[in-house]
């Protein structure tokens, strides 16, 4: 479609008007809707005659970011489905429906020809969050005594009430029971709006990002008893590692050192044994120390050490995709709570009633992290020289260009993991 050209133009270069416009003909402020946009600044100060000039700032940096909450959520939506998605199943980019082939017995296989786009949209979710997380500077150029002007306006109105951010958690893989308590009971908060409330249902329904990474890591290719036996081989490797520690440990000539190297060996060697063992594992899970199923962790173990495989660049790369988003939402939240205290202090309510600075300060803590165990992969790494190498078998599995990452199809559902357990 051709780009909308002015009369004024068209007559520049001497050209019909009409030849030139093919498409709807809406100018720049009709095709952005402006009229609404720039209209929808309401200064409640000014409506109480008492017109306060940095209440604007606070409605349109707050409104910016609904928008790129909105693109988030877009974004987020259109990943969830590539990764949901059979080998050769038909992707409807402007629904972004998810149940069409979730359910069912599906073979739930990803096209690994969507990897690269899987990763240029969470790269561009790192890249708004980003631009978000800075965003919280232009804000605090109001003063504290410039918001006290307005403040008291602003009841029962909080940020914790923003629907999109709530969604955008929630589509993430932020789980109902990791919330702070005062959070968790959202019929409180949007209980005047059915839509809302069936929003987030629809919302925790869903099977979220989380779920569908852990899905995809599960059958990284190599994992499999029968084939190159991939944790087989590194649970060797870890034995090997601690023993020969343990070794160096007993050879040192100082007691005072000796027992301090023992100490740190055995304390490896009980952190080890929570993945070795699966039912450790699941125990770390339920206190919600971890979030990973036993399988996706596997994987994403295996991704980290053979990264520098073609095979492994992409995926490798997604996962840190994801610990960026992660680390970026902790830097709003933080940059918010310092704002925040900033702006009311310590011991002031916020005006939707929580405990203001307080409350936000709890949403700090890695019970908010939803990729919580992909920061915590460096403790189980070994050193380069004691990774299991490839088999020529392996190699080749590696190197042979497939439509889908090499699955036990149709065997593994989300809701057999961590996600829903």
């Amino acid at each position: 479609m051709t780009c909308p050209i002015s009369s004024g133009i068209a007559e520049i270069h001497g050209q019909n008007e009409d030849q030139m416009m093919t498409g709807p003909r809406l100018l720049y402020g009709e095709y952005l809707r402006l009229d609404k946009i720039l209209s929808a600044q309401r200064l409640l100060s000014a409506e109480y005659s008492n017109e306060v000039h940095d209440e604007h700032l606070f409605i349109v940096t707050h409104q910016a970011y609904e928008l790129w909450f909105k693109q988030i959520i877009f974004e987020l939506d259109s990943v969830r489905a590539l990764f949901s998605f059979e080998n050769n199943a038909t992707y409807n980019e402007s629904s972004n429906d998810l149940s069409a082939n979730l359910d069912n017995g599906v073979s739930y296989v990803l096209n690994e020809s969507k990897t690269l786009e899987i990763l240029k949209r969470l790269n561009r979710i790192v890249l708004i969050l980003k631009l978000l997380v800075d965003q919280v500077t232009i804000l605090e150029t109001m003063t504290p005594l410039d918001f006290m002007a307005f403040r008291d306006y602003l009841c029962p109105a909080s940020g914790f009430q923003s629907l999109q951010f709530r969604l955008l958690e929630n589509k993430l893989g932020v789980k109902q029971e990791h919330r702070v308590k005062y959070n968790q009971s959202y019929m409180r908060v949007f209980g005047r709006d059915p839509a809302a409330i069936e929003a987030i249902k629809r919302s925790e329904e869903e099977y979220s990002l989380s779920a569908l990474v852990q899905r995809w890591l599960s059958r990284t290719p190599g994992l499999e008893t029968d084939d190159f036996d991939f944790w087989g081989k590194y649970k060797r490797s870890v034995e090997k590692m601690l023993a020969e520690q343990e070794q160096a440990a007993h050879k040192a000539s100082m007691e005072q050192a000796r027992e301090y190297l023992l100490a740190n060996v055995r304390s490896r060697q009980a952190v080890f044994e929570t993945i070795m063992n699966e039912s450790l594992h699941y125990a770390l899970v339920s206190r919600g120390e971890r979030r990973f199923s036993h399988g996706a962790l596997q994987g994403a173990i295996m991704i980290t050490l053979y990264r520098d495989e073609p095979r492994f660049s992409q995926p490798h790369q997604i996962l840190m995709a994801l610990m960026d988003i992660d680390s970026l939402i902790t830097k709003w939240r933080y940059n918010h709570v310092i704002m925040v205290q900033r702006m009311i202090g310590s011991q002031q309510l916020g005006t939707g009633g929580s405990s203001g600075y307080q409350y936000l300060k709890s949403t700090l803590s890695d019970r908010y992290k939803v990729f919580l165990d992909l920061f915590n992969l460096s403790t189980f790494l070994i050193p380069r020289h004691m990774i299991p190498p490839l088999t020529k078998q392996m190699k080749t599995k590696l190197s042979i260009a497939s439509n889908g990452w090499n699955a036990n199809d149709g065997q593994d559902n989300p809701k057999n993991s961590s996600e829903s357990s």
